[in-house]
């Protein structure tokens, strides 16, 4: 899967942003679109992409009918509803129970699970971003796009099973994608692993929802080779937030991480 999010729609963390970027660099650098034509390339009979306009840019491979998901090869997902759209990579044990608890048909699967319960808890759900994710029980990790708010929400399960990587290109873009080569072929040093038991909104920035009460902090990435990279973020254990989530009418998924 790959994610394209063009500059002024996401603000990706600064520390993702390298320091050591240099120019001399610059050429063996490709832009976003060059790795999407990569993903596609070598996907050709199972890939597809959705562009909006110049917002966003979503990839998505089909896995084979045959393949078989191990603790190395999750099962992955594509799902648009009502203009949103999620990619969802990894299974959920607890999902009967879960469409259940939300009103939803036996056939719903994860990445429509997903999708049903942002929407109802963007617009009108009284439970905060960070408890739903707790409830999830499973190795996951998703993307979701919300082409009529603009927005983008994206979080990673605190397992560590699932793995996916998020830059930022030399034009600005914030890419995500489980293809840690495709991020650093257009964020060069600029990326980084996405933090487990963590959720990132374009509007609110990035907090853990296993640890909600706790600041994040950027920790220092040095490569191979002795160049700073794109920070990790970590949970802070001795910083906390001043004031406790929201949990009425307006802690919703389009509102988590506002300040009481």
């Amino acid at each position: 899967m790959l994610a394209i999010f063009k500059n002024g729609l996401v603000e990706a963390p600064k520390e993702l942003k390298s320091p050591s970027s240099s120019p001399s660099h610059a050429a063996s650098i490709r832009k976003p679109e060059e790795s999407l034509k990569d993903f596609l390339s070598s996907h050709s009979n199972n890939g597809f992409s959705l562009g909006f306009a110049d917002n966003a840019l979503l990839a998505y491979a089909h896995p084979p009918p045959q393949r078989s998901y191990t603790s190395n090869a999750h099962q992955r997902m594509f799902c648009g509803v009502n203009d949103i759209y999620c990619i969802f990579l990894g299974s959920l044990g607890n999902l009967c129970t879960l469409n259940k608890q939300y009103g939803l048909s036996k056939g719903v699967n994860e990445a429509m699970f997903v999708i049903e319960a942002y929407r109802t808890l963007r617009d009108r759900g009284p439970y905060p971003a960070h408890q739903v994710l707790k409830d999830l029980d499973g190795s996951f990790g998703f993307v979701i796009y919300d082409n009529k708010a603009g927005t983008v929400f994206a979080a990673l399960g605190a397992d560590e099973e699932v793995k996916i990587y998020w830059g930022i290109a030399a034009n600005g873009s914030v890419m995500i994608s489980d293809n840690v080569d495709l991020v650093k072929a257009s964020c060069a040093k600029s990326f980084a692993p996405f933090p487990t038991g963590c959720m990132f909104h374009s509007e609110r920035g990035l907090m853990s929802f296993e640890h909600p009460m706790n600041k994040m902090k950027a920790m220092p990435r040095v490569d191979s080779e002795g160049a700073m990279c794109g920070a990790n973020f970590k949970v802070d254990v001795l910083s906390k937030i001043n004031g406790m989530p929201r949990v009425g009418s307006e802690a919703n998924w389009a509102t988590w991480g506002q300040q009481a």
